[in-house]
């Protein structure tokens, strides 16, 4: 049985269970296998109706919701290659990414996105949830799929800017999930009910696909964001055991956390703060031990308390979480696991390891994933987990695949133990701490045209949002008028934030470019490291 047959299997065995169930402030809306199943049925009507065809690819663009799940399935049990793509994003980079796969259907949640997408897409291919799920049903079983067969599509930048379309056969999302649900079970504490597990990033993420299909595949409800501006109140009414993660959420956890303390004073921060350095201590006098102790007694299990009563574990994934911050979810009592993976991958190349996780490291291969270091410090994957092909890419596939391996772009370390680090990027894509890919030549490239005789350089990989440097101009207001230029058409994971102007051109002399011109951005991230962390303080 194959993930999408399973996961159609779980409508029937969860009827009268919530699968899918609404955070909606205090209260959960729950949205049963029964319920879910008549929506997927609907669904599948509809794209029945409007003639689509196995191989066919269809679009969908949708805030975190059931309907969202339903026509994820309905468009997969119809043989159909389902391409999820961000709704924050702007609409002219849809509609390239729709026309570059030709998307012989869309289907969108708003009227509202609809009319935006139809001014620059074929109009007549659009389909809004409304009208998707008022379809008379059509009761048939999903489609019969081989191992090979194409069925999810989701797309990537590269380094030059353009979405590449990632394709994922059944065979590289059944090996994903066996390992994903192995996982699981290794973290989970035993239990005779189900998971109270929490989503709040984008379904079209690969990561989150993982995880929502993850659920669905055991028939495990799934608690979903519909508010990211109230994660907290959310946060309190989901009590999960565990959920996926950024670094970005767990960084203001750990600084929220921090400030309250302190703002209160008295014996509560002092102990927390003589707890805290003990734990970072390596080797503890008997004064550390007694102060850790009085930490983990009286003042840890209130921090658990506040973050989540039934907190488990935390999964982070999309870029290295700091070791730091690992180090603190750690001391607290809750576990702080990362994985590591592209959307290449199918999501997932390493994971921490329950009792192994070493922080400032992102786990260890997947069992049956091998793992390699390239003379050039790069990166190589093989396995089951790596995709085929980019869409209509055959240039591009050809360079990332190579001899069997897959080629992630990322500088790394490997111990003896496989324990993976990720030291940096071979490529010049920015990925800030929310994931989001970025490739910073052409913005950069907008910039030096808004101001004739600068150098412009982005910075951002593992932040929490971009920054620039300038170099060669001095006028603040045209620099922020530039910027402000930049910013209004761009989702918010692309804006430039802060910005240096620094005090000369980069240039062969200072060491900062190539002699044909080109940036050294290790070299002008080393040489204005203070500069930079002053951005960020």
């Amino acid at each position: 049985m194959n993930f999408i047959e399973r996961m159609h299997e779980s409508l029937d065995t969860a009827a009268s269970r919530p699968l899918i169930l609404e955070v909606k402030g205090k209260q959960l809306v729950e949205t049963t296998g029964a319920q879910l199943k008549q929506l997927v049925l609907s669904a599948r009507g509809l794209l029945a109706a409007r003639g689509i065809q196995p191989g066919d690819r269809v679009g969908l663009i949708a805030h975190n919701a059931a309907r969202w799940a339903a026509a994820d399935l309905a468009i997969l049990g119809a043989g159909a290659i389902c391409v999820p793509m961000y709704d924050r994003q702007a609409v002219n980079e849809l509609a390239g990414m729709l026309s570059n796969c030709d998307a012989a259907l869309v289907l969108v949640d708003t009227a509202k996105l609809r009319d935006e997408l139809g001014a620059v897409f074929h109009a007549d291919r659009i389909v809004t949830f409304d009208e998707l799920f008022a379809h008379a049903q059509i009761a048939t079983k999903p489609r019969t799929r081989s191992k090979d067969d194409r069925a999810t599509m989701i797309y990537t930048s590269g380094t030059s800017g353009e979405p590449k379309g990632v394709l994922y056969t059944v065979e590289n999302v059944d090996f994903m999930l066996a390992q994903t649900l192995a996982g699981i079970e290794a973290m989970v504490a035993p239990r005779t009910g189900e998971d109270r597990v929490f989503h709040y990033l984008p379904f079209c993420f690969a990561g989150s696909r993982i995880q929502l299909w993850s659920q669905l595949a055991r028939a495990n409800p799934l608690m979903v964001s519909t508010d990211l501006n109230n994660l907290v109140e959310e946060l309190g009414t989901a009590q999960p055991n565990y959920f996926l993660n950024v670094p970005t959420l767990l960084e203001r956890i750990k600084t929220g956390v921090g400030n309250k303390l302190k703002e209160r004073g008295g014996i509560a921060y002092k102990l927390y703060s003589n707890a805290v350095a003990a734990y970072l201590k390596p080797n503890r006098s008997l004064a550390d031990k007694l102060a850790l102790a009085v930490g983990e007694r009286l003042v840890f299990p209130k921090i658990r308390q506040q973050i989540g009563k039934n907190l488990e574990f935390l999964i982070c994934g999309s870029a290295p979480l700091s070791e730091e911050t690992q180090r603190w979810f750690n001391m607290i009592g809750i576990p702080a696991y990362q994985v590591y993976g592209l959307t290449e991958t199918t999501a997932i190349v390493t994971m921490d390891k329950k009792g192994v996780a070493r922080p400032g490291y992102v786990g260890r291969p997947l069992d049956g994933v091998q793992v390699k270091i390239s003379d050039e410090g790069e990166l190589l994957v093989r396995g089951p987990n790596i995709f085929p092909e980019y869409w209509n890419r055959p240039d591009a596939t050809a360079t990332s695949l190579r001899d069997g391996w897959f080629h992630t772009g990322d500088m790394c370390e490997l111990t003896p133990d496989q324990d993976l680090r990720i030291v940096g990027r071979l490529k010049d894509l920015l990925v800030p701490e929310s994931g989001h890919n970025v490739a910073p030549g052409p913005l950069e490239e907008k910039l030096a045209n808004a101001l004739p005789g600068a150098q412009v350089m982005l910075v951002g990989h593992a932040r929490p949002f971009l920054t620039a440097i300038f170099a060669g101009v001095k006028d603040d207001g045209a620099v922020q008028a530039a910027i402000d230029g930049l910013n209004a058409d761009l989702p918010h994971y692309r804006r430039v934030r802060k910005y240096y102007l620094a005090p000369e051109p980069f240039s062969v002399e200072n060491g900062l470019l190539t002699a044909n011109q080109k940036l050294k951005r290790n070299a002008v991230e080393k040489h204005y490291a203070s500069q930079i962390e002053g951005l960020y303080s």
